[in-house]
Formats: C-alpha cells, structure tokens, sequence
C-alpha cells in the first residue's frame, strides 16, 4: 500500500488482497468506480455498465447478467467457433515465417466472435468492418494511461483530442444502425436468438423496464472494449508468450491435435490452454489498472482515507506481488495446480475485477481464449520476432511498437522434420 498527495487529490494504491477484498467483495457499493477512470472513457462509452455506480448500475446488471449465463455460452460456442476457424484462415497468408504484429490479427479475431455472438453477423458485413476499423482508430488515438496524471489533476483538466471525440462519435453511430436494425426485427418477430435480442428483451426482474435504444448503443460499445479489445490484448500477450516458450507451445499443439473440435463439451478437454490463457492474464491483465473511490471517510490499514480519496487497484502489480506469487515474473501455466497458485488464484488475481461487479464476460473470455489459442496452435507454429514487445496501457494493455512473431505452417514444418 502507498499513499499519495497531490495538490487536487488524495490517492492510495492498494495491492494488499485483504484491501482487495474490503474494496471489491466486501463493501463494493462503498467504494464505487471514479469519475477520474470514467472520464476518460465516456466519450465512447456513456454511462454504460462499465463505468455507472448506483441504482444506474444495479438496473444495469439485472439487465445484462442473465445473457452470459452458463446456457448461453453455450448456444453461443458455434458462433465462436465459425469466428475461431475464420481467423485461422485469414492468417494462411501471413505464415511464410516473417515477422508480423500479431496484434492487429488478434483483434480480427476477437472482433469477429463479438459481431458473430451479439449481432448474428460476420466481421465481413460492411457495419462491422466500419466499427471494427474504427475501434482501432480509437485506440490508436487513446493517450497512454499515466498513473501520475489519474491521481494528481483535477478531473475537469481531462481533455479528449479531437480524434478521440470523433472516433467515439463515429462508432456510436454505427451501433446505433446496428441496435436500431434489431429493434425493427424484434418488433417484427423475425430477430435472431442471439446476445444482443436477449438483453434488449430482457426486462429488470425489479422495475420490469427494458434498456432504451440510447442505453444499448452504451452496452455495446462497452461489450467490443470488454469483449473485443481485452481478448484482442490477451490472445497477442499469449502467442508472444508462447513463441518464447516452445516447450509449452508444443504440449498445447498437441493437446489441441487430440481434443479441439466443434462442441462445447470440447472445451473442458484444453486444460493446458485454459492454463496457458490465466497464466497470461497474469502476467499481462489487459485492464492493468482501475481507480475506485471513498464514498465515505475510510480507515485503510490505519492510514485515514478521506471521503472522495483515489483508489487505485493494480492487477498488474498484485499479479506480480514477490510477497505473494511463487517466481512471480516467471510464465509457467503449472503455478495453478501448486499450493500456492490456488491460493493466489483466490486471494490475488483479479483480470476481471472481483465481487459484484467483476466483468459479467469473464466465463465468456475463458472459453472464447482458449479456444482461439488452441486453434492456432494446432494450424501455427510460432517463433519470437525481431523485437520484444514493450507492455504500455491504452484502453487496454498492449505492446508499444505491436507483438511482433513469426509464424509458419504446422503440418510444413512437421513434414520437413520427417523427411530430414
């Protein structure tokens, strides 16, 4: 635990798991999500799930948890798995064994799944191309995030460049075709049984109210950063893992050649990747770092917290904890079968937040990426490239010149070896 003082803001880091579970589990609704974190965000996001706080959000969640209950991954998975295959295929063009950013490639990917499982469309409609293209321009234009400005300027000294703006106002106007389009299916009775129609029919099991067309456009444009841009920042974290580790690459190849096919039941037979896919948001969780707030005056191990004071919640430094973690810095998918894995995976690994208001997504997100891992694995052998990757946050954690890797074909490679 540090604390800072600034000349606007008192502001503590927390990365003791008993302040974690104080914040997160225990009193959730004391410490709500700051202004300063939503700032941010609210140009492309609104007052959507993932930065409201109150009633707002309480409304929101009995809306939106019902979708990623556990029936639904499933009827969800052919979507997933027609998005996986056709990723796998884009990349045939790429693997001639020359250094590629890998990133750019993963949010094909994981774009395709969300457009796939919410909308019932393939990334190759013209809508969902334009939103995708201009997700990456939203990126691109997003500052990094620096832990010095969150906790020491005022919150009206937050500026959005002129690209930010327009590339929000861009996407929003996209999705609103797209909610839009469904509302006339729905009215019609000719929409399909997907993400997106269960949450614009599911009404508020306490108020009976279903959200607003102006309340969808905030969920979905929330649903690609949640679900597009942090599977994208995972899936290139883990490829670059594995090209430096090819002892684990090859385990998961051939755990994927004996049990990848086209059935949920499936999944439970990829513990490696399963494993593989923790062990990268560990040590590179896409949201890297969020900002709570005291609703009240608060006393944090005995240090006084005043009403507003800065939480700054840190998975990126708690994963990491040497007080905590066993080799901490170290990539071994092993740690979770230790004694000490199963105690960290309790008490200090949170990549998608904890308690209440952990992302409803996350059972979504350990399915979508292990299977997209073990797919590629299976078609690609990968090397490390040129360049190692330097972790820096944006929306979410990515590498500042891209995730740079080679990759050929694995059924080449395996007949070369055999003719050698």
């Amino acid at each position: 635990m540090a604390e800072f003082r600034g000349p606007f803001i008192h502001s503590f880091t927390c990365n003791d798991p008993a302040l974690i579970d104080l914040i997160l589990r225990k009193r959730p609704m004391d410490f709500p999500k700051s202004p300063r974190m939503a700032a941010g965000l609210q140009p492309l996001l609104g007052n959507s799930t993932f930065i409201s706080n109150g009633e707002t959000w309480l409304h929101q969640r009995r809306i939106i948890d019902p979708a990623f209950e556990g029936g639904r991954l499933r009827e969800t998975f052919p979507a997933m798995w027609d998005a996986t295959q056709a990723g796998v295929a884009r990349l045939a063009p790429l693997a001639d064994g020359a250094d590629i950013d890998i990133e750019p490639q993963t949010s094909h990917i994981a774009a395709d799944v969300i457009f796939r499982t919410l909308f019932s469309i393939p990334i190759e409609d013209q809508i969902a191309a334009q939103v995708f293209q201009a997700f990456r321009e939203h990126q691109d234009a997003q500052p990094m995030v620096n832990l010095g400005g969150l906790i020491a300027l005022p919150r009206w000294a937050r500026f959005h460049s002129r690209q930010v703006r327009e590339t929000a106002r861009r996407i929003r106007g996209l999705i609103r075709q797209l909610v839009s389009a469904r509302a006339e299916q729905i009215d019609a009775g000719t929409a399909p049984d997907d993400l997106a129609t269960k949450i614009m029919t599911t009404p508020d099991s306490q108020t009976g109210r279903i959200f607003s067309q102006a309340e969808m456009i905030d969920e979905v444009a929330t649903f690609f950063l949640a679900g597009h841009e942090t599977s994208a920042s995972a899936l290139a974290w883990a490829l670059y893992l594995l090209a430096e580790h090819p002892d684990w690459q090859e385990r998961l190849a051939e755990e994927a050649r004996q049990n990848l096919a086209p059935d949920f039941s499936a999944i439970r037979s990829l513990p490696l990747a399963r494993a593989v896919f923790r062990e990268t948001l560990r040590l590179y969780p896409p949201v890297a770092m969020t900002v709570r707030q005291c609703r009240r005056p608060e006393t944090l191990r005995d240090r006084k917290a005043p009403k507003g004071a800065q939480l700054v919640l840190s998975p990126w430094h708690l994963h990491r904890h040497e007080r905590l973690w066993d080799d901490p810095d170290g990539f071994n998918p092993a740690r979770w079968e230790t004694e000490n894995g199963k105690t960290c995976l309790r008490d200090a690994f949170i990549p998608f937040s904890a308690g209440p208001r952990a992302c409803p997504g996350a059972g979504f997100a350990m399915i979508e990426g292990p299977l997209i891992l073990s797919a590629l694995l299976r078609a690609y052998r990968l090397e490390p490239g040129q360049e190692r990757p330097v972790p820096i946050m944006r929306l979410t954690l990515r590498g500042k010149n891209g995730i740079h890797i080679r990759l050929t074909p694995r059924e080449a490679k395996e007949r070369t070896a055999k003719q050698a």
